[in-house]
């Protein structure tokens, strides 16, 4: 056996090994978080569906559907892997092969809840691991990516604060730069430019191709990794004291109505902007799980308007970014 072939040997295990060792991580990740929004839930249940993707992987969905506080609540995870079409290279962004193929190896998990009520926001979150490689299995690049982000359907400044307040406390607990840089990366991300550049919600974090040793922000790759695995974590000091003092408020038909209309906003974006719906239909990914976004009723109204300072007006003002640590205009 000659030294190359030694050294390409080594390489190409080394990358199995970091793929068995992210796929166990992110599958304990899938368990802490429908754990956590099974109780957060007070009552419904998750129904487990396994899947095989042809080509290479698979994932596992979470669905509920019958819960007490969540209309539907999705948390999948899933790893894949495969050839990478064109098209989807040039999307991802990522240092593909010099020549010959390119082949992507992606683990993570994402979730989706959409909550009965109008007065409690819907809240998004994935966070994910990507490989590219050659056709030798030679790594020609890899990276993180995630994020989460608030839709509320009623102007509680409150709750826009609290999430914000938590985002940028996790954030700097690894470096003071990643919340306004990933903030910002949010606010310009989650935009409906069909729409006048009508933001999706109150924005959060977002973030990609965060790699081990960037001169940004000097994480290495378990740095970096940490910095994620609390990104899904956040969600129990961002997110559960929202679901807590809104769940018991009541609501009206208007403001369930108006709910309707905006999730009609958030479905517009999945299909049309967001780079994962994508993705996963470029590669042949389960579209079951691609669309498991999805809320369960949605709205679209011709043309709608509202009345100055309606709550549905100060919705949309509310939607503006803004900066939510410091700001207490409108408080």
């Amino acid at each position: 056996m000659t030294a190359v072939h030694t050294e390409e040997t080594h390489a190409t295990a080394t990358v199995a090994n970091r793929r068995s060792e992210v796929t166990r991580w992110i599958a304990g990740l899938h368990d802490e978080l429908t754990s956590f929004f099974g109780r957060l839930d007070r009552g419904g249940t998750f129904i487990e569906d396994r899947w095989e993707r042809p080509g290479g992987g698979g994932g596992v969905a979470r669905v509920m559907t019958d819960g007490v506080t969540f209309e539907k609540a999705g948390i999948n995870r899933s790893a894949v892997m495969g050839e990478l079409p064109e098209a989807a290279a040039r999307r991802l962004g990522g240092r593909g092969a010099a020549s010959g193929t390119t082949h992507f190896f992606a683990t993570g998990v994402s979730l989706v809840v959409h909550p009965r009520s109008p007065k409690v926001p819907t809240v998004h979150l994935n966070v994910r691991y990507f490989e590219l490689t050659d056709e030798h299995g030679q790594l020609t690049d890899c990276w993180f990516g995630g994020g989460t982000d608030l839709t509320p359907f009623y102007p509680h400044l409150d709750d826009a604060r609290t999430f914000h307040g938590a985002l940028h406390a996790m954030c700097n607990r690894h470096h003071d730069a990643l919340y306004p840089d990933f903030k910002k990366w949010c606010d310009e991300y989650f935009v409906n430019t069909h729409r006048d550049n009508e933001a999706r919600g109150v924005g959060g974090i977002f973030f990609d191709h965060l790699r081990a040793g960037d001169s940004e922000y000097g994480l290495d790759f378990e740095a970096a990794q940490a910095f994620v695995t609390d990104v899904a974590r956040v969600l129990r000091q961002a997110y559960e004291p929202i679901v807590d003092r809104r769940r018991d408020e009541g609501f009206n038909d208007a403001e369930r109505e108006f709910q309707l209309v905006r999730r009609g906003r958030y479905v517009e974006f999945n299909l049309v902007h967001d780079r994962g719906t994508t993705f996963g239909l470029q590669t042949n990914a389960r579209v079951e799980s691609v669309l498991m976004s999805l809320p369960p009723l949605a709205m679209w109204q011709y043309a709608p308007r509202y009345a100055p300072n309606s709550f549905e007006a100060r919705l949309v003002q509310m939607l503006e970014p803004r900066d939510w640590v410091t700001d207490i205009a409108g408080a």
